[in-house]
């Protein structure tokens, strides 16, 4: 079987994670889809070209299966991101405005899941903290730096529309506050977009399992609206290469600042 991940080493000490950006789904499971499912919606619509290229030596781990499947960015113990709130879980039952993508009857088993989380969600975990030790043992630092985009507009999960740069640090448990401060820095100054720090985002699984700044490794999740990228948020979910160029000088920026914070924060340690 193919390794369910693409995965690129660098020597940079920012690792990009993009646990969304995949649309494979294997035959057996497609055939379990309904018409709602089979239009991937909630897919983080092209966030793979939009960060291509911004940064050198910047190590990549992305996830080819889509969240479908099984989510990369859930606990798998199946326990809730945002207790009490609506969200999806770690095999979806429904897309992001609650309508349900399986066919009555074919909705995931516990058997199902437990496969899903061996074949799919465990070599890609596996494969992102391999990176992080590797990237550590270069420079005594590791960033992980989650890449995700979403629709503007989901009543279902968030009133009214999205800013456009959603930083999640866990409410400051992720990371180093000099890195924290140095990316607010960067969007905050980003000419016509929005930002916000830990708002209805506050970081996924995989920022708050990898983020333990005592032991030098750090986790920031940016969710982007995906607004600032496509075309419409809506089918076929077209990347807009203007806008997508001006955002990509914000990231590149962001990118930079923790690159060069990660460095300094390390050779202050000594």
């Amino acid at each position: 079987m193919t390794a369910p991940y693409e995965c690129h080493r660098g020597t940079s000490p920012i690792i990009l994670g993009l646990p969304h950006t995949g649309t494979h789904v294997p035959a057996d499971i497609h055939a379990r889809l309904n018409d709602n499912g089979r239009l991937l919606a909630d897919t983080d619509w092209h966030i793979e070209r939009l960060y291509d290229g911004l940064l050198p030596d910047v190590t990549t781990v992305r996830a080819t299966f889509h969240r479908y499947v099984i989510d990369a960015n859930r606990d798998p113990a199946g326990v809730s991101l945002y207790p009490g709130q609506n969200t999806t879980g770690l095999v979806p039952l429904t897309d992001f405005d609650g309508a349900p993508i399986w066919k009555a009857g074919a909705e995931p088993t516990e058997a199902d899941i437990a496969a899903r989380l061996a074949a799919f969600h465990a070599p890609y975990h596996a494969a992102l903290a391999a990176e992080v030790e590797r990237v550590k043992a270069l420079h005594g630092i590791a960033i992980v730096y989650d890449c995700h985009s979403i629709r503007s507009h989901i009543p279902f999960l968030f009133e009214g529309r999205l800013p456009d740069f959603n930083i999640g640090t866990n409410g400051g448990e992720t990371c180093d506050p000099a890195l924290e401060a140095g990316a607010m820095a960067v969007v905050a100054s980003a000419d016509g977009y929005s930002h916000v720090l830990n708002g209805c985002f506050k970081g996924g699984w995989t920022t708050r399992h990898y983020g333990e700044p005592e032991t030098g490794v750090h986790a920031i999740q940016m969710e982007l609206a995906q607004v600032t990228h496509l075309a419409t948020e809506a089918p076929p979910f077209a990347y807009d290469p203007t806008k997508a160029a001006r955002l990509r000088g914000t990231l590149q920026n962001l990118l930079k600042r923790l690159e060069d914070t990660a460095l300094r924060l390390q050779h202050a340690k000594g």
